[in-house]
């Protein structure tokens, strides 16, 4: 089994590229999923996230209001960093737990671990392969302004509280360019499975 960490800037198409790889057979671990089930009404998570931040943050129906969170973590450092000591422990058990569970499965070859602050959280450290996906800034701003509705100084502000693009890309095996075609972009996908298909086992 290898495990893939694939990454990005937010914005940059880790979706898009997750799901393509999943169509050619990786077994696909999307992190933000995780996070939002760690956060989900009634969990341990959402229980701590209302105690830390207050039942502000949360909509009519119990749920927590994703939307209005975000907007308060991205203005305030501090706030961020206490909803990460919150969902960050538990995206990683369970992905622990995934890993686990499909390392046991006959068809484990190649598993896609999706998620957006690979780096910052230290999860690289568990896989063999890391994949970076990559836009210039000003089609990642687009993008995640038309995505999320967010105007030009609160993308700006979004992008900059993550790792810089080219950081990342540093420290990557494979950098996919998204900025092409949705052609261009699946043909390097289908390049670099191909590649991972055919290794021999994890890196050193």
């Amino acid at each position: 089994m290898i495990v893939v960490g694939l990454t990005g800037g937010i914005a940059s198409g880790k979706s898009t590229v997750a799901r393509i790889f999943e169509e050619l057979g990786a077994r696909r671990i999307d992190a933000d999923r995780l996070a939002r089930e760690a956060l989900e009404r009634g969990a341990p998570g959402w229980e701590e996230a209302v105690c830390r931040f207050g039942r502000g943050i949360l909509l009519a129906d119990g749920r927590i209001d994703r939307k209005g969170l975000a907007a308060r973590i991205f203005r305030d450092a501090e706030e961020r960093r206490a909803l990460e000591a919150i969902v960050h422990p538990r995206v990683r058990e369970a992905v622990r737990r995934r890993l686990a569970e499909i390392a046991r499965s006959p068809d484990a070859a190649i598993v896609l671990l999706e998620v957006p602050l690979l780096f910052e959280t230290g999860m690289d450290r568990d896989c063999d392969r890391v994949i970076v996906v990559w836009l210039p800034e000003n089609l990642q701003l687009e993008r995640l302004a038309a995505r999320d509705g967010l105007d030009r100084e609160e993308a700006i502000r979004r992008i900059r509280a993550q790792m810089p693009l080219a950081e990342k890309c540093a420290r990557a095996d494979w950098v996919i360019d998204n900025s092409g075609t949705p052609a261009e972009t699946r043909a390097r996908v289908q390049e670099i499975y191909r590649r991972l298909a055919a290794a021999d086992g994890p890196r050193g």
